[in-house]
C-alpha cells in the first residue's frame, strides 16, 4: 500500500509455484593481495576448526577460492563484517548521497578490498535453473569459466561458487 491507502501496481502478491529469481553482483577491487588472502585464509580457518595454516594455505590459493571464503563465512565479498572491514575508511558525504566517487578506493580495510558496488536484481516467473537439469539455457547472461583448464570464456573470468 502506498502513503495515499491506494494499491501499488507493482505489487505481485506471493502464490504458490510462483518462481522468484534474484541475481547478485558484488565487485571489489584488490588493492592489497596479501592482505586479500590472509583474510580469506582466516575466513577458511573459522569454517574449519581443528585445520592450520598449511592447509588454509592449500585450499585458498587464489582469488576464486579466496572470493567462495569470504562470501561463504560473511556473506558477501566485501563485507562490513567488524572481521574484515574494522579499520576500513568512513565513506565520505557526496552530492546525492554516500560514497566513495568513480575511482576512489579505500586502501586500509583489513581483507584488502576496496568494495565497488552492489547489484541486486528480481524476476519473477523464470525457469529456475534446477528444470534446465545439465544444460544451462543459451540466453543466461553469465559467464562461466574453468580457472583449473586455464582458458577463460569471457574477457573477465567467472567461476560458479559452489554451494552459496
Amino acid at each position: 500500500m502506498t502513503s495515499n491507502d491506494e494499491e501499488d501496481p507493482a505489487a505481485v502478491a506471493p502464490r504458490a509455484g510462483m518462481v522468484i529469481s534474484v541475481r547478485v553482483r558484488q565487485d571489489a577491487v584488490v588493492v592489497d593481495p596479501d592482505r586479500f588472502l590472509a583474510a580469506a585464509r582466516r575466513a577458511w580457518l573459522a569454517d574449519h576448526p581443528g585445520a592450520g595454516a598449511a592447509e588454509a594455505a592449500h585450499a585458498v590459493s587464489d582469488a576464486y577460492d579466496a572470493a567462495e571464503a569470504l562470501i561463504g563465512r560473511y556473506g558477501s565479498l566485501a563485507s562490513e563484517h567488524p572481521d574484515v572491514a574494522a579499520t576500513g575508511t568512513a565513506r565520505p558525504t557526496m552530492h546525492g548521497g554516500f560514497g566513495l566517487l568513480p575511482g576512489d578506493r579505500v586502501s586500509d580495510r583489513p581483507d584488502g578490498l576496496s568494495p565497488a558496488g552492489a547489484l541486486t536484481t528480481f524476476e519473477l516467473d523464470v525457469p529456475t535453473l534446477q528444470d534446465y537439469g545439465c544444460f544451462l539455457p543459451e540466453d543466461l547472461d553469465v559467464q562461466i569459466g574453468n580457472p583449473m583448464s586455464g582458458t577463460d570464456t569471457s574477457e573477465g573470468s567467472a567461476a560458479p561458487i559452489g554451494d552459496i
